[in-house]
């Protein structure tokens, strides 16, 4: 497979045929920033960090001062919930950024019920810019459904929100955030998000450097489509000098990722060496809990599956050859690797080894037996594989809707997430079923595609042969510039993410949580794989992983 420079050349196959693949305001004065994030006096913002659960085989001396801090929060946490209902909407957001809310879920839950029940009644008493775009998206976040509406009290007559808000960072950057859990048909929610972006983009020339730095990460990296944790480095520079409960933030979330981050090297200490190759995904996909380590290493396992077929259909394989090798897959029997040529047996036999062991293992841990599930989301990829190596040896690119139905099935996201599906205990008894899932799964494979191919389009290696969709979208709309086909593939993009909250919104069976966010981690990490600078690198993502991974934990 065609190599990349830099961190793509460790991580994500980088196809030179038609698809890359899976893994392809005036000046503002100091005091006054201050007070933008404080709801108080001193600046603040929101790190990411901390594990799920308390790890039982880690150094004690982190579990003691971790555990009262936690205590201390939801002390704090209570007492907001009673006395200060504002202030108790910011400690759950800044709860969620920092991964410690599975400490506080019935809390937080509670929390937000009053919430909901008070905005629904009309009685809330809620007018700041900042406080309405907060409630509204941690409301949605939780599956409380609260209507657009509530912004008309900042529109004019005319339908549009007021220019004098222009000088509101604090409410426009939450407007912006709230705007991006819109379903479709929000137009409220559309004009919020091109008005917050259009006028803090405005406030760049004018303010400090500090909040400039703040605006442009929260612009390009809005939360609801962020790895919170992925923020943490940011969030740690704003909790500089701060006080109050805010305070005991910067301790839990440190305590907690070094925590974290120590049991999670001692485990992969023997293989430190592979962990660019597979494992980023699937850390990503499951960053919010540490204690799915099983589960973690059984998806690390399938996603080098898929990037080992991904190189015999992209590299080596002739169409005969794929052809075959198809049907073995489909048929799953050992038997079929007789058919096979000799550098195809052992990625086969990988293959059946591997999602057999995987199917057993959950089948023992969960009582169900997902094989048949597994088998299938395989012949399903491999299938979608030779639709593309048949295009390729035509010469003839398919249309863009064409092509992006069956791009979606190449990600290799179906295969991953149905693997997950399981590996989480889902699929039995009183839980949700795959069927409950599969547009969800869709419009995350859907994110992931066309991010795919707008960062290959940017990659010096690929040979203009990769049959991208925004390619193949020219290919329909004759005279269209490549500006302009890139431009409707990021409209794709963010109508697809409008398909995604709805999916989410709808899917808040309680066994649902842990797949709903690893889904929506997959989509959030995707912009990162492919955010290229002009050395053909990922620098964000360099740094993002080594913050993750290796020693930045404090």
């Amino acid at each position: 497979m065609a190599s990349c420079n830099g961190l793509s050349h460790s991580f994500f196959p980088c196809s030179s045929k038609i698809r890359p693949g899976f893994a392809r305001i005036g000046k503002i004065e100091p005091a006054r920033l201050g007070s933008m994030y404080g709801a108080g006096k001193q600046k603040w913002s929101i790190q990411a960090s901390g594990p799920s659960r308390p790890h039982q085989d880690c150094p004690d001396k982190f579990a003691i001062d971790y555990e009262e801090k936690i205590d201390e929060i939801r002390q704090v946490l209570e007492s907001k919930g009673e006395d200060d209902p504002s202030e108790s909407l910011v400690l759950v957001d800044a709860i969620q950024r920092v991964g410690l809310s599975s400490y506080y879920e019935e809390e937080i839950e509670t929390l937000l019920l009053k919430h909901y029940v008070a905005s629904c009644s009309c009685i809330y008493g809620y007018h700041s810019l900042h406080d309405v775009s907060l409630l509204f998206r941690l409301l949605r976040q939780h599956g409380h459904y609260i209507s657009p509406d509530v912004f008309n009290n900042f529109r004019g007559k005319d339908g549009r929100f007021r220019r004098n808000l222009s000088q509101d960072i604090r409410g426009l950057i939450e407007l912006y955030e709230a705007a991006q859990l819109s379903f479709q048909g929000e137009y409220i929610l559309d004009e919020a998000a091109r008005f917050s972006s259009h006028r803090l983009r405005e406030c760049l020339a004018d303010v400090d450097d500090e909040v400039s730095r703040m605006i442009t990460s929260k612009l390009k990296y809005p939360h609801h489509k962020t790895i919170a944790r992925l923020a943490r480095k940011d969030f740690l520079q704003d909790l500089e000098g701060i006080n109050g409960w805010r305070k005991d933030f910067k301790g839990a979330g440190s305590y907690g990722f070094a925590q974290g981050a120590i049991c999670l090297a001692q485990k992969l200490k023997l293989v430190r060496n592979q962990l660019p190759k597979w494992y980023t995904w699937s850390m990503s996909i499951l960053i919010d809990d540490f204690s799915l380590s099983l589960q973690r290493v059984a998806l690390t396992k399938s996603i080098a599956i898929v990037y080992l077929i991904d190189d015999i259909f992209d590299v080596v394989g002739t169409l005969d050859e794929l052809t075959i090798f198809t049907e073995a897959v489909n048929k799953w029997d050992y038997a079929a690797v007789d058919t096979l040529p000799d550098y195809m047996k052992m990625c086969y036999l990988a293959l059946l080894d591997t999602t057999n062991n995987i199917g057993r293992e959950i089948c023992k841990r969960h009582g169900h037996d997902p094989i048949d599930s597994l088998k299938a989301s395989w012949g399903t990829l491999c299938s979608a594989f030779l639709v593309e190596a048949k295009w390729l040896a035509s010469g003839d690119l398919p249309t863009a809707d064409k092509y992006l139905e069956n791009a979606k099935v190449s990600t290799g996201v179906y295969v991953v997430l149905v693997h997950l599906f399981f590996l989480l205990g889902l699929g039995n008894g009183d839980t949700i079923h795959l069927n409950d899932v599969s547009q969800l799964i869709s419009s995350v494979a859907t994110v992931l595609r066309l991010w795919d191919d707008l960062g290959s389009a940017k990659d010096e290696h690929q040979d203009g042969r990769d049959g991208s969709y925004p390619e193949c979208y020219r290919k329909d709309h004759r005279g269209l510039s490549v500006a302009q086909a890139r431009d409707h593939a990021i409209d794709t993009i963010a109508s697809e993410w409008k398909n995604l909250n709805k999916e989410c919104f709808h899917l808040y069976h309680l066994s649902a949580s842990s797949f709903k966010r690893a889904s929506l981690n997959l989509a959030r990490i995707t912009p990162l794989m492919y955010d290229y600078d002009d050395n053909q690198r990922l620098p964000v993502l360099e740094e993002y992983v080594k913050f993750m991974l290796l020693n930045q934990t404090t």
